[in-house]
């Protein structure tokens, strides 16, 4: 769905999802959580696809954020809240003004800050149960925690503003910037089991405690062998006698359980950077033509860092915390556009609109510091391959300079729009939009739409077209190392762009743009300015989707070939994805709202109700031939998660009513059921989880005609998701992906004002 502010494209974010659940991963769109609320007047969804007109991304639509612009009104909150269970406390402010200037035009700013306490809907994981049953008296409780991030800071501001000049024309411009830095947990490392940090990655005989020796392999005085079972390494008489600085061997003998007893849980943050700069002119070139001339910039920046965690390789003189590198997306945009009214003897005039537009991208990957993914001089131990400590910050190494640059494409593209009034009761459209992109080549896309108007008060409502949703620059390119949840437990895994040898010897090609062909046909029903009803069904039919692959092992060629890449820590990786064209997709649904505007004695009563049906199903899959074996590139779980993760059914009844003083909102909502590979980590953790009820409640009461206070809860019953079956693996009391999300109720206050 194409983002839009203020009919202007919205760049992307810098930010690639690589932990997408297995849903959105490889995922690169805008970042609309950036957008301040105080500054947004009205939201406007156009539902059917839009390529023809808007271009790339508007596959199922577009929406369009209008910013405020009255030139007198202004308004101020300040709230707090928390959740029902004492945490996740928050705190924001929330102002905006807007002026006049004397001869017209305005000026509107807004600007908010918040903060936000993390969450936690925990349980102790088995693993680190069994730790503390063992004696191991430094485990955290809860030794990982699942919930809601932890936000420092999140500042934004917005600029609105348009001047009139001669001849019926106008200047105008908006800029919003954002400053914002949150950070959550990552997995817990275990002490007696994680490879490559406290034991060795040995895959036949025991484990063995990893182990230091400080002044060389073979050389001077050696370190005892350590055999790990279920007892507690700690209290062994090797580990007490390694864990002694006044011996010879504690002085030369260094495992990391020495700083870490209890393991560690590495705490994985971001530094974000957002703001985009529009300016313009437009107005009335006369004899019916009316123009827009626009040019914009929109920049997207995040610092990463990584604390609590440890460079393996480095031993004794690692860091505990890091800077593993950043990432920007920098696009510009400009564009010429004409609407011109003909009349050609029908209806009503011919509306014609046409444009040209030019745009830019540029994804750039920042190098870490050099502590972040060094490979130290203790990556390989006696045993030689394969059974050293792992390379770079663990759980997120930085990136290499090998691994960073900018890469940048551009593209021109050229529209015509035409809304025809055939009749009182047909109005027809069709448009048609032709880009050529520098790195992949051109692209046509078309769309007709018709609307019947049989009744004064109903009217039917269709159309077909075709969209595509280009690649993004960072999806062609990137390289990323991650530690997630694989089939053995967690695992480092590396995320390859298709022009990489290793990621061609997987059977990667370069990337192609999704395809899609869209069919809607609805109803509208209007009693007066009462009631309105509208009935929409819909089917896209998408091909060649862009996603990153399900994990896939390496073998020792491949190993081979990334070590003489200058990937050095490859031997720590256990499997690699890439970007690809993975999949095709067909997707039917419907959308029904209702709304309805009554009198209940002295209360006026504003009803909104909407239900959604979408049924997705995978129905081509890419075939992955490494050599030794025909695979899909997604695995059963992946495809589950594609189809079922979000609800088939969706939906929300609110009541606004209005008394006097007295303002009373109630939303009831409703999700159905879904599926969620656990972890994605295809391991057979599938969670098949029931549907729910949830209601919102808030009262607002107006003291005066300008301030009022607000009370209110989110999800009132406190209604949870099912109990995750797994929950003792990894620690999360409920499925991680439940829509309504799993942190329950949620109490908030707030003083307002509005003038």
């Amino acid at each position: 769905t194409l983002t839009l502010l203020n009919g202007k494209r919205r760049h992307r974010s810098a930010v690639i999802t690589f932990l997408g659940g297995g849903l959105s991963d490889g995922a690169q769109g805008p970042d609309i959580s950036v957008l301040p609320v105080s500054a947004i007047e009205q939201v406007e969804v156009l539902r059917d696809g839009a390529a023809a007109q808007y271009g790339s991304d508007a596959i199922a639509g577009v929406m369009n954020f209008k910013l405020k612009s009255a030139p007198e009104s202004g308004s101020f909150t300040l709230t707090s809240g928390q959740h029902s269970a004492g945490d996740g406390e928050m705190i924001g402010v929330q102002y905006s003004q807007g002026m006049g200037f004397e001869g017209g035009g305005f000026l509107h700013i807004s600007t908010e800050f918040q903060q936000q306490q993390p969450t936690s809907r925990s349980v102790q994981r088995s693993d680190a149960q069994s730790l503390i049953e063992a004696g191991n008296s430094f485990i955290a409780n809860p030794a990982q925690q699942w919930g809601s991030a932890d936000m420092d800071s999140d500042l934004k501001l917005a600029v609105n503003t348009a001047v009139p000049l001669s001849n019926g024309t106008e200047w105008y411009s908006f800029a919003l910037g954002t400053l914002r830095e949150m950070e959550g947990e990552f997995y817990f490392r275990n002490p007696q089991t994680r490879q490559g940090v406290f034991v060795t990655d040995n895959t036949t005989g025991p484990r063995q405690l990893l182990i230091a020796d400080l002044d060389g392999l073979g050389q001077g005085i050696a370190c005892p062998v350590i055999t790990l079972g279920n007892e507690n390494v700690l209290t062994t008489p090797a580990f007490l006698q390694i864990n002694d600085p006044s011996s010879d061997v504690g002085r030369n003998c260094f495992a990391f359980n020495e700083w870490f007893p209890g393991g560690f849980t590495p705490r994985f943050g971001g530094k974000v950077k957002d703001g985009s700069w529009y300016t313009g002119v437009r107005g009335d070139l006369g004899n019916d033509w009316f123009f827009d001339v626009s040019a914009g910039v929109g920049y997207s920046g995040i610092q990463y860092y990584i604390d609590n965690t440890v460079n393996p390789s480095l031993g004794p003189d690692s860091p505990t915390s890091f800077n593993p590198g950043g990432a920007a997306q920098l696009e510009k945009n400009a564009s010429v556009d004409l609407v011109k009214e003909v009349d050609a003897q029908m209806y009503q005039p011919v509306t014609l609109a046409m444009g040209i537009e030019w745009r830019s991208e540029l994804y750039k990957q920042v190098k870490g510091e050099e502590a972040s993914y060094v490979v130290g001089p203790f990556a390989q131990n006696v045993t030689g391959v394969h059974s050293g400590f792992s390379v770079g910050a663990n759980g997120f190494p930085g990136y290499r300079p090998e691994t960073s640059g900018q890469w940048q494409r551009s593209n021109r593209a050229v529209y015509v729009d035409a809304s025809i009034p055939f009749s009182a009761e047909w109005l027809f459209g069709a448009a048609i939009r032709a880009e050529d992109f520098s790195d992949f080549g051109t692209h046509l896309d078309g769309k007709f739409s018709a609307r019947w108007q049989f009744t004064s008060s109903m009217a039917l409502r269709s159309s077909v077209s075709t969209g595509y949703k280009a690649p993004t620059v960072g999806q062609s390119n990137i390289i990323n190392i991650s530690t997630k949840f694989g089939l053995n437990g967690l695992e480092d895994q590396v995320t390859l762009p298709p022009s990489n040898p290793v990621a061609r010897q997987l059977g990667a090609s370069a990337l192609a743009p999704e395809e899609s062909t869209n069919i809607s046909v609805g109803l509208v029903a209007k009693v007066k300015s009462v009631a309105q009803l509208t009935l929409d069904f819909y089917q896209i039919r998408l091909s060649d989707r862009i996603s990153t692959t399900s994990a896939i092992p390496l073998s020792e060629d491949t190993i081979d070939l990334l070590l003489a890449q200058g990937f050095k820590e490859a031997e720590t990786y256990r499997s690699a994805k890439y970007f690809t064209n993975d999949f095709d997709t067909l997707t039917r649904g419907m959308d029904l709202i209702f709304h309805w505007r009554f009198a209940s004695g002295d209360w006026q009563n504003d009803l909104l109700a909407s239900v959604n049906w979408t049924d997705t199903q995978v129905t081509r899959v890419t075939l992955n031939d490494t050599g030794a074996s025909e695979d899909t590139n997604l695995t059963r779980q992946r495809i589950r998660m594609l189809e079922d993760n979000l609800p088939a059914w969706r939906a929300n009844v609110t009541l606004n009513q209005q008394f006097g003083s007295n303002e009373l909102s109630w939303r009831l909502n409703y999700y159905g059921s879904f599926y969620e590979d656990h972890l994605d980590a295809a391991a057979g953790l599938d969670i098949e989880s029931g549907g729910r009820f949830t209601l919102d409640a808030r009262w607002q009461y107006a003291f005066t005609p300008v301030w009022g206070v607000t009370f209110g809860v989110n999800n009132l019953f406190n209604t949870q998701p099912d109990i995750n079956p797994y929950q003792f693996v990894a620690g999360a009391k409920y499925p991680s992906t439940s829509p309504g999300g799993i942190d329950g109720s949620y109490y908030f206050a707030a003083i307002n004002a509005k003038w």
